[in-house]
């Protein structure tokens, strides 16, 4: 089995664990997103192990092993992105699972449980011709006010989503055509979103405009940009407008 299609496969098990645990009934609303989370982690944990055990692992769960940094190939996963939102029963949470070769995504799968759909680099869908006004992604609980800005700068609407995959394939899937973050993530947050959203064709980078890199020693990675390639220029240009000074 190819890398993207390992990728595809481990992301829809682990949220299909997650649904089934979510539906059973058996752990209560706090204590659902702590359960998945160690559960979906455990299964990619040890399935990466066994289908490639040469290759590092870079978890949420897993952060503090540095043995990564010695290797080329280095899976990074979220097994649960969006606590909130599955422990709400909400559908906008995810599993990312991406493969990354000397920092670079190469292979990579998220999977939307809730709407019982994975998107991978395998086969990446083409993202919808836009029409009407330019729709802007950001937090549902904490927008980035760098992020209401530029979205008051481009005339866009701000749509409210949880997880940062999801937001990242509302993009690829037409539900919106910027998705713009600056309050704070890591690696795992965005490693599988950034490889099929390039797949797709999307714009992917930070918000200066430089390319997204990972497998790093600290995998805090504060911002990100997922927006139609045709739009980049003028989304980054709003960026940096609030940068200068008056």
């Amino acid at each position: 089995m190819n890398d993207a299609a390992l990728a595809a496969q481990l992301a829809t098990t682990a949220g299909r664990l997650l649904i089934t645990v979510q539906a059973d009934g058996l752990i209560a609303d706090k204590a659902l997103g702590a359960a998945g989370d160690a559960l979906a982690h455990a299964y990619l944990v040890h399935a990466l192990a066994a289908q490639r055990p040469d290759d590092g692992v870079l978890s949420e769960e897993g952060a503090a092993d540095l043995g990564r940094l010695d290797k080329s190939r280095v899976w990074i996963v979220d097994p649960l992105d969006g606590t909130r939102e599955y422990s709400e029963r909400r559908t906008d949470w995810a599993v990312h699972v991406a493969l990354c070769v000397d920092g670079t995504p190469v292979a990579g799968a998220v999977a939307l449980p809730g709407l019982d759909l994975t998107l991978s680099t395998e086969a990446p869908p083409s993202p919808p011709l836009p029409g009407g006004q330019i729709r802007m992604l950001v937090s549902r609980t904490r927008p980035a006010p760098q992020a209401v800005q530029v979205a008051e700068a481009l005339g866009a609407e701000l749509v409210a989503m949880g997880s940062a995959g999801a937001k990242a394939m509302a993009v690829l899937r037409g539900e919106a055509e910027i998705y713009l973050h600056a309050g704070g993530q890591y690696e795992w947050d965005s490693c599988a979103p950034v490889a099929v959203a390039q797949a797709a064709g999307l714009h992917v980078s930070r918000i200066d405009g430089s390319p997204c890199r990972y497998n790093n020693a600290d995998p805090y990675m504060p911002d990100l940009l997922v927006c139609r390639a045709d739009l980049a220029d003028q989304v980054l240009r709003a960026i940096q407008n609030l940068r200068e000074p008056a």
